[in-house]
């Protein structure tokens, strides 16, 4: 049987499929994970989908219908990966898609393909699907899809045709009538298996009671800001009865900020990085890596995978000169058919980088009689908040950091993130402070003790401008030179020069600093199209970056001042 799953991969990898970094990372992950059996693939599954989708699934609009669709290879692979690649118990592995795709690629038209797949096929007695989105007009594109799709099946036409006759000469109910699929006025339905397709539009009124087989999440990445994240989390809490249910999220990209959208596309990224163990999520990220090439068509494959079937190179052409002639059209254009978000947040440092800073053997007081430059982060005096140093030594900077976390909260917060601070208290990573409040004065204390117990000199200490004002003051009163940082994406230079030294291995992280690794874990870039710009996010609300925010505030007045103090900063002596 055929294996379009590695069909598709050799393609990506001999250059005939043109893909970006994150369809690439998707597919080398579960080639690798297939050859090391965390996942196996089950043929007869995947090809009966698609066998299945060829035959009862129609173009329902355009030049194409009402054809029957001949799926891409993409699309291939898409559908092996749904309903071919399952767990240990043989049940289907991923419960969470993500498809973000550009603007006319059949996105639509291959979601009611799935839909009707599993209403009719795959979902079996009692099998629940729905279509949602934040208005009902928008609901409907799909559902009447498979309307569509239902009406111009040749099976389905048959059996309306031998139903209407048998009724007409016995004028009574004809067995058959059951496996007729009838349209209502809330839902498509199947008598025989009491199936249902419905819209449903966002409710604030409705919130639970639904038992998805199948949730068709679409164009999610315009749901807007905290309604979109409860629904979501609504249709996803009711498939817990269904082993295999699916969430299944269609969009190009969008322009709400802090949405459902974000959120997804940033645990995809930590995915694909291996940052996170996550192991039902599925996210298929057509998007362009160069944001420079957008009007590139060889770029633009990456981000259009149907190019030369349902979008034209002509039309993209067309697109690209108007774009280039408006800066509102180049925004527009950038964010649905590049998929690149105006304000798009992904991961951003992998594993592999992070632990390559890591250094057991570094102790601050071997950097004795050394300069160096200071970053505090101090905007939360009631939970968790950091100071660091960074020390240049023959070329490489050698980072320590320090956080604080009230004494009265450690045991809360330690229940709330997951993570064993009173360890890292007698790792001494961890100080306790004040009671309630963080006692600023610790962490002033903490920067005199580098000067008078190692005379390591912070020549100067960049702080970010919500700071506690009295703790500056005394710094300053001490002798500490002190300039506020504005932690937003003004520090998008400052990242990329971190970036560098890190990936280049001239970071050196002290003190088996397990602490500030899981803040560098937990930072994420958020990306201004329009700006061209990033900057500093969390990967998920609840997540803690303190300890990174420190270090850019450090190496952003580093960065500022090397030019003057350059020369002492070497430590060359």
């Amino acid at each position: 049987m055929d294996n379009y799953i590695l069909a598709y991969y050799q393609g990506i990898k001999d250059g005939s499929q043109t893909v970006g970094k994150w369809i690439e990372s998707l597919y080398a992950k579960i080639v690798s994970d297939l050859e090391h059996k965390k996942i196996f693939f089950d043929a007869k599954q995947a090809n009966h989908a698609i066998e299945w989708i060829e035959k009862h699934c129609f173009h329902v609009e355009g030049p194409l219908a009402p054809d029957p669709i001949e799926l891409e290879l993409w699309q291939k692979a898409l559908i092996s990966c749904m309903f071919g690649l399952c767990d240990k118990n043989g049940q289907l592995q991923y419960r969470e898609v993500l498809l973000v795709i550009g603007r006319k690629n059949g996105k639509s038209l291959l979601s009611s393909a799935i839909a009707n797949y599993i209403f009719r096929e795959k979902g079996g007695f009692g099998c629940r699907i729905y279509n949602v989105a934040p208005k009902l007009d928008q609901a409907e594109i799909i559902y009447d899809g498979v309307w569509m799709m239902i009406q111009l099946d040749p099976e389905q036409q048959a059996l309306r045709e031998k139903v209407e006759s048998e009724r007409e000469q016995t004028h009574k109910k004809v067995k058959e009538e059951d496996s007729l699929i009838k349209r209502r006025r809330s839902d498509i339905y199947i008598p025989k298996t009491n199936s249902t397709v419905k819209k449903i539009a966002f409710s604030a009124k409705k919130s639970d009671g639904f038992n998805p087989s199948l949730c068709i999440c679409d164009e999610i990445a315009s749901w807007q800001g905290d309604a979109g994240l409860k629904q979501y989390e609504v249709m996803k809490s009711g498939m817990g009865a269904r082993p295999e249910g699916i969430m299944l999220s269609c969009t190009t990209s969008g322009y709400q900020n802090d949405s459902i959208y974000d959120e997804l596309v940033k645990r995809s990224t930590r995915y694909l990085m291996g940052e996170s163990k996550e192991t039902r999520l599925l996210p298929f990220l057509y998007m362009i890596d160069d944001i420079e090439k957008w009007n590139d068509i060889n770029e633009l494959r990456k981000s259009n995978p149907n190019l030369g079937v349902s979008i034209s190179v002509d039309y993209l052409l067309e697109e690209i000169a108007i774009a280039e002639g408006s800066l509102s059209k180049k925004v527009e254009f950038i964010t649905k058919y590049c998929c690149q978000k105006q304000n798009s947040s992904t991961a951003w440092l992998s594993t592999q980088v992070i632990s390559k800073c890591m250094d057991v053997s570094i102790r601050i007081e071997d950097f004795a009689h050394n300069y160096c430059v200071g970053g505090i982060d101090l905007s939360q005096t009631t939970d968790l908040t950091s100071a660091c140093i960074e020390i240049e030594k023959d070329g490489r900077l050698y980072v320590f950091s320090k956080f604080w976390l009230p004494s009265e909260r450690i045991d809360e917060a330690a229940d709330r993130d997951g993570v064993p601070y009173r360890l890292y208290i007698q790792r001494g990573l961890l100080d306790p402070s004040g009671d309630n409040f963080v006692d600023y004065r610790d962490c002033y204390n903490w920067f005199v003790s580098l000067v008078e117990q190692y005379e390591i000199l912070p020549l100067v200490v960049g702080y970010d401008r919500y700071s506690a004002q009295y703790l500056v003051q005394d710094m300053k009163a001490y002798g500490f030179k002190m300039d506020d940082v504005y932690q937003g994406d003004n520090l998008w230079g400052v990242m990329q020069e971190v970036e560098g030294l890190m990936k280049d291995g001239k970071v050196c992280i002290g003190q088996e600093n397990d602490l500030l690794k899981m803040h560098f874990l937990n930072s994420a870039v958020k990306m201004s199209t329009e700006r061209g710009r990033g900057r500093l996010v969390k990967v998920s609300p609840t997540a803690h970056i303190d300890g990174m925010a420190a270090l850019l505030d450090a190496h952003a007045v580093r960065q500022k001042w090397y030019a003057e103090l350059g020369p002492q900063l070497k430590n060359e002596r």
